[in-house]
């Protein structure tokens, strides 16, 4: 996931001000002094409407904004305090809320022609916010670019360079958008049906956010088209880390995981068969621990929260964990959240959604 940016609890607190804490019941805002970081996630409530939740590192929730539908991943920008919230594909909206509370939430709706596919990221100095689409008339990705300083209205897009983008992220200099072309054709008139399953075109891009020129792509070779790429994080070298789902036999163990940096070729990390078969071909979710060199990778299919070592690609850590759902940098450690409920191992009457983004500066 993109702009999985960090800040500790002091530095939360200061931005959010004393204004915003007023407004907090005392027992969360208690919880928020306590903490030392602050998640962000979507939710669906048990009477089935949607929202956002920022939550403590133990997983107690402080406060929730209603959604006017399901979102799926999210992005924060430390530069201007601004999370969004991206509608679940094929939506058509993202939510731009405040965390320090001084502004009202403001709704983007996706251009005639598209849909965003739940995933961005802000530009290095939080003006710009750039999401993944679907252009479905012409079946192609695109990244719409939408504007911070005039209200997040929409200035322009340039292509993904493949189909089905999914995920996305920057690099550090802010120069580069790595992002994940899941290879899968949709449509909204066919709701979430895969149309091209036996002739997928999964890559991996990196484009110049300056002019939208494409920097290189990486095809995926043909025994792995079905493999397709749906989530990434940079590593604090800089090394662009993907996570993959499989839509070939379900008794096929394709590697699931890489890694990339620019001009060099794809590398999968060859992860134990026992690992491989846990995940179940799906990852739901990755992060990078940058700080502590951790990978982290959630299995909804598998039920399973599995870390590795950023430097080695071996396995760290396996934990079952029902349904999970995000994954995000903690301190210390992986944060790990699930569709019943579960965040870092307390339980809340929601279900999480697939993603978690941290609201701090790492």
């Amino acid at each position: 996931m993109s702009a999985r940016n960090l800040i500790d609890r002091r530095s939360f607190v200061k931005m959010a001000g004393a204004a915003w804490m007023a407004t907090l019941a005392p027992g969360r805002a208690f919880a928020l002094e306590r903490t030392d970081a602050v998640f962000a996630s979507a939710f669906m409530a048990p009477d089935g409407s949607h929202g956002v939740a920022t939550l403590t590192e133990e997983g107690r929730i402080i406060e929730r904004t209603p959604l006017p539908a399901r979102a799926h991943g999210m992005a924060y920008s430390p530069a201007t305090r601004r999370a969004v919230a991206f509608a679940r594909r094929p939506g058509t909206y993202a939510m731009v809320l405040s965390t320090d509370g001084t502004a009202e939430p403001i709704v983007i709706t996706a251009a005639e022609g598209r849909h965003f596919f739940g995933h961005g990221c802000f530009s290095a100095d939080g003006r710009l916010l750039y999401a993944t689409e679907n252009d479905f008339s012409a079946n192609r990705g695109i990244i719409g670019i939408y504007d911070g300083t005039r209200g997040f209205a929409h200035i322009g897009e340039f292509p993904t360079y493949g189909i089905g983008p999914h995920d996305m992220t920057l690099s550090a200099d802010g120069r580069t958008l790595a992002i994940a072309n899941g290879g899968i054709e949709t449509h909204p008139d066919f709701g979430r049906t895969k149309l091209n399953l036996d002739h997928m075109e999964p890559s991996l891009a990196l484009v110049d956010t300056a002019t939208g020129a494409l920097i290189e792509k990486h095809s995926l070779q043909p025994d792995l088209k079905q493999l397709s790429t749906r989530h990434v994080d940079i590593g604090a070298d800089g090394r662009i880390w993907f996570a993959c789902q499989y839509e070939g036999a379900r008794d096929d163990r394709p590697p699931l995981v890489g890694h990339f940096a620019k001009g060099e070729t794809l590398t999968f990390v060859p992860l134990p068969e026992r690992i491989t078969a846990a995940l179940a071909n799906y990852v739901g979710a990755i992060a990078v621990n940058r700080r502590e060199g951790l990978v982290g990778l959630t299995s909804p299919k598998g039920n399973v929260a599995v870390t590795l070592d950023a430097k080695t690609g071996a396995v760290v850590k396996e934990e079952r964990v029902a349904e999970a759902a995000g994954v995000a940098a903690a301190k210390p450690g992986l944060a790990v959240s699930s569709y019943d409920g579960l965040f870092m191992k307390r339980q809340s009457p929601v279900a999480w959604d697939q993603h978690i983004v941290r609201l701090d500066k790492d």
